[in-house]
């Protein structure tokens, strides 16, 4: 039932999450359903709101049974037993500032729940485009050393036809090992990316993982100021403190009315037995019985008080404090973000720029044998370029999700 409950919150919260990106959604939902630490996030929640019935109700009614070893006589005849029952009553509105207490530091826990699914989601989304990343980085390699074969083989042909020095070959020879070294590098850390993956989904078997053959480029759909301001309204750890505080507000109530006299209402039953007059026996019943608990020691009450005025100021502190923080990290990654969306232009603008100076050179490189150096030069820079072309487009949408993290999202 409770994973029940757990996954209809999630389905309610994921179409906002990443429209448009089938690719990613699949997987936000897989870590939802699975996520161990989301779960019990979830589970604390359910726990936290199992309190409130707990405070509301009244104390435990108390009953008493005495009996009498040596009968007290009366005119009536022996009092053979007794039995009393007594309830207690606190002051007016005391259990109800209790769970409302109880109700506020639940809805606390649930902002707490909420902040563990917007960090699960965007440690989801970094973790896929950094996969994303290394999966086109391995492809673009591949694609790299395929042109040097090209080469290679166009300089075996010149080697022989005696137009350029075996040289040529070599250069090209070596350009090829780094790159496979490289490519090898860049396997292992896809291997271990995936293993790291599939343990944030929490699943038995391994995923099939699926990439857009390239990855959006959208901004952001908000301007810095307002981006800032929708954080400090929405963030959950912000919106967890307000609730605790508000858990504090209803709790000095309670400590306030805490002070207050508390009731009691009860009966008595005395059993009497037959009189040595041959009387029949008769019960009497002495109803009501009131009692009043009056608190008398009050350095008592004015502590519960001013105990929590103190954790109240606290939590004002740690809001302003977190305020700070957040506001930093957004600072930070707002900068990210920019600076990755500049980047996007630059490279695509280099990488256009560097294709076409390829051609050139391997057009005077075929015909005139010239040249040869630069083109290794310049084919360095043509996968340097697709490289930071790929990290550019990664680092905006993972700088993106980070900010609808701290907005809450």
């Amino acid at each position: 039932m409770k994973r029940t409950i757990l996954t209809y919150i999630l389905a309610l919260l994921l179409p906002v999450l990443a429209m448009g990106q089938e690719e990613l959604n699949k997987y936000l939902t897989i870590a939802a359903e699975n996520n161990p630490g989301l779960q019990a996030a979830f589970n604390n929640y359910l726990s936290a709101l199992e309190k409130a019935p707990q405070v509301r109700a009244l104390p435990d009614p108390q009953l008493a049974f005495g009996y009498f070893i040596q009968p007290v006589e009366t005119r009536n005849g022996p009092q053979e037993f007794k039995f009393s029952a007594t309830q207690m009553f606190p002051w007016f509105g005391t259990l109800k500032a209790k769970e409302n207490s109880t109700i506020q530091q639940a809805q606390a826990q649930y902002e707490l729940f909420e902040e563990k699914r917007s960090k699960l989601f965007n440690e989801v989304k970094a973790n896929w485009y950094n996969l994303y990343f290394t999966n086109k980085a391995v492809g673009i390699t591949l694609e790299n050393i395929d042109i040097l074969n090209t080469f290679k083989k166009l300089a075996a042909v010149k080697v022989e036809a005696g137009k350029v020095s075996a040289v040529d070959q070599y250069r090209i020879e070596m350009e090829i090992n780094d790159l496979e070294n490289q490519l090898a590098n860049l396997r292992d850390k896809q291997y271990v990316q995936e293993v790291a993956f599939n343990k944030l989904l929490n699943v038995e078997e391994p995923v099939t993982l699926t990439w857009p053959d390239s990855l959006w480029t959208t901004d952001f759909y908000l301007n810095k100021s307002a981006a800032l301001d929708s954080i400090k309204l929405k963030n959950h750890q912000l919106l967890s403190i307000d609730m605790q505080k508000e858990a504090l507000a209803f709790k000095k109530q309670a400590a306030k009315k805490a002070g207050a006299p508390s009731f009691s209402l009860g009966i008595d039953y005395v059993a009497i037995g037959k009189g040595a007059n041959n009387l029949s026996g008769k019960d009497a019943i002495a109803f009501p019985k009131v009692g009043l608990t009056i608190p008398l020691y009050r350095n008592k009450y004015q502590s519960m008080v001013q105990e929590v005025v103190y954790l109240e100021m606290a939590k004002d502190y740690e809001r302003v404090d977190k305020a700070n923080v957040l506001e930093v990290l957004f600072e930070n990654t707002w900068k990210d973000y920019s600076d990755a969306h500049r980047r996007i232009d630059l490279f695509g603008d280099q990488l256009y720029l560097a294709r076409k100076a390829m051609k050139l050179l391997e057009t005077e490189y075929a015909y005139a044998n010239k040249n040869f150096e630069e083109i290794l030069r310049m084919e360095r820079r043509l996968l340097q370029y697709q490289l930071e072309l790929e990290k550019a487009r990664t680092d905006k949408q993972a700088a993106i999700a980070f900010i609808g993290y701290l907005m809450g999202k």
